[in-house]
């Protein structure tokens, strides 16, 4: 479950007054949910028999197969991860002693449909697997990118100089650019991060 939870992306779902990252890959043999507020990251991993307990416990005049839950369970995340709003269902976060509690109201054959995901903090290596390398590797790609891109941009300003010193003109004026100064785009773009940050 969780080799398949690394290929599936991260989506910014809202709960309440507050906004998670949030991912989740459903089977027919369980679930696992790993969702984050940038500060902390949490998860929940539950195969069959967790999944059958809980249904009975909280739903208990629902008498349908544990598949039943979690192909409804999978149809409910789904549509909040793609931001897709149910007017008949709802969810609800609640912090509890460094955990987090999601709690989801619906239905399922025209009864009340009941489901709590009990998540704890996740490992630090799953932090790392899910999101602290896959932001590194993007960081780095980025980076490259930036570096490929001004080169190719300083190489553009050198080529347009050497037309206009050959005596070349532009037919329209309005053509006409500034040479790019690296170090003036690299303090406005981080400025730009810090305010977009606070």
């Amino acid at each position: 479950l969780e080799s398949s939870l690394l290929t599936q992306p991260w989506a910014s779902v809202c709960l309440g007054e507050s906004t998670f990252l949030a991912k989740a890959c459903f089977r027919d043999t369980g679930y696992i949910l790993l969702i984050s507020d940038l500060s902390s990251v949490w998860y929940e991993s539950a195969d069959v028999e967790v999944v059958g307990q809980r249904s009975k416990e909280l739903n208990k005049r629902l008498t349908v197969h544990v598949s039943s839950f979690l192909h409804r369970l999978r149809k409910l995340m789904c549509r909040l991860l793609a931001g897709q709003t149910d007017t008949a269902t709802s969810f609800s976060c609640h912090h509890v002693a460094g955990s987090l509690s999601l709690h989801v109201k619906s239905e399922l054959s025209g009864l009340p449909f009941y489901w709590d995901f009990h998540c704890c903090p996740a490992p630090v290596e799953m932090v790392s697997r899910h999101l602290v390398r896959p932001l590194i590797r993007m960081s780095l790609a980025l980076q490259y990118q930036v570096q490929g891109l001004t080169s190719l941009l300083l190489q553009k300003d050198a080529e347009i100089e050497d037309y206009r010193e050959s005596g070349a003109t532009l037919s329209r004026d309005r053509l006409r650019t500034e040479p790019f100064q690296e170090q003036a785009f690299q303090q406005n773009f981080m400025a730009e991060v810090r305010s977009g940050a606070s």
